[in-house]
């Protein structure tokens, strides 16, 4: 059960965006976790700041997960994801932050797991 937020102050097109989900979908088996369950969410043209400037591209990503994962796993999926939205939305890997909250319980068709 992940969900991804990418929130970035820049455009997104759908061509890129086809491109950002496909990737994410092969990504997130380094948590263990399947593109079958897998929910992302787009949000760009953000009003976002970073070191007080608004000038660079910026981009946050939030990964949200039912269960926990390692720090290896953690890690190896910031790269990742780093590499990724650097190279498809053109932002400096160190105007990217990536962010992990676990769940133990998480509602899915009108009950919990």
């Amino acid at each position: 059960m992940p969900f991804i937020e990418i929130k970035t102050n820049k455009e997104i097109t759908k061509e890129k965006e086809l491109k950002i989900k496909a990737r994410l979908g092969e990504a997130i088996s380094i948590l263990n976790k399947s593109e079958s369950w897998l929910m992302i969410e787009f949000k760009d043209n953000c009003k976002l700041y970073f070191k007080g400037l608004d000038t660079e591209g910026i981009a946050y990503i939030a990964i949200n997960l039912y269960g926990a994962g390692s720090r290896e796993a953690y890690n190896r999926m910031t790269g990742e994801v780093t590499n990724l939205i650097s190279s498809e939305l053109d932002i400096s890997p160190g105007n990217i932050y990536v962010s992990y909250q676990e769940y133990d319980n998480w509602g899915w068709n009108g009950s919990n797991f």
